[in-house]
């Protein structure tokens, strides 16, 4: 009889570990998949702003415009077949400067700015803008699943045993920081109502 229940316990034990383990690596291929999804949506994204530099360049007339120009299209995210959360950053702050530059071009051109084509992928670009956004947020939900999964008791003892380390999430983007606030004194404002 005691023989059958060690041999119980030790089933159900075994049991237990392949479930956390069939858990983790269930999670961990989520956020692999989330992370392979930002780096598609940001070849999307950088297509359509290819669409307006390639518009623009018939505009830009002096030479730092151009050369603004030349380095937005040398600056393509890095194409991966499994990109880091690292990678992920560094294509989202080169990309964010690139568009920051290429912005001041743009305002010394209004003709660009009334273009159907520019604007088409203007519009294009705001709607890759948005979909590496929610990509982001994904990624950052699948990291949070695994990581409590791997930080866990009793299922952080199973994750070390098998290798499984908790995964960094992708930095906040710190461009959207720079917006002004449109009610700097907000107590003023307020008041004036």
């Amino acid at each position: 009889m005691t023989l059958i229940i060690i041999i119980a316990v030790v089933v159900l034990l075994v049991l237990w570990v392949i479930s956390v383990q069939n858990k983790l690596v269930k999670l961990d291929e989520f956020a692999n998949n989330a992370l392979k999804q930002i780096n598609v949506q940001q070849m999307s994204r950088y297509d359509s702003l290819r669409t307006m530099v390639n518009t623009a360049r018939e505009y830009a007339k002096d030479v730092e415009s151009k050369t603004i120009i030349d380095a937005i299209e040398a600056r393509r995210p890095v194409q991966s077949a499994n990109p880091t959360a690292e990678q992920i950053n560094e294509n989202e702050a080169m990309l964010g400067q690139a568009i920051r530059n290429f912005n001041v071009v743009v305002e010394k051109y209004p003709e660009l700015k009334s273009l159907d084509l520019y604007k088409n992928a203007q519009e294009e670009y705001a709607k890759n803008e948005d979909q590496v956004r929610m990509a982001r947020m994904t990624f950052n939900d699948c990291v949070t699943k695994f990581n409590m999964q791997t930080r866990m008791f009793p299922g952080s003892v199973i994750a070390r045993m098998l290798g499984f380390l908790p995964k960094e999430y992708l930095a906040e983007d710190k461009s959207k920081a720079d917006i002004p606030d449109i009610f700097p004194d907000k107590n003023t404002s307020v008041e004036k109502q």
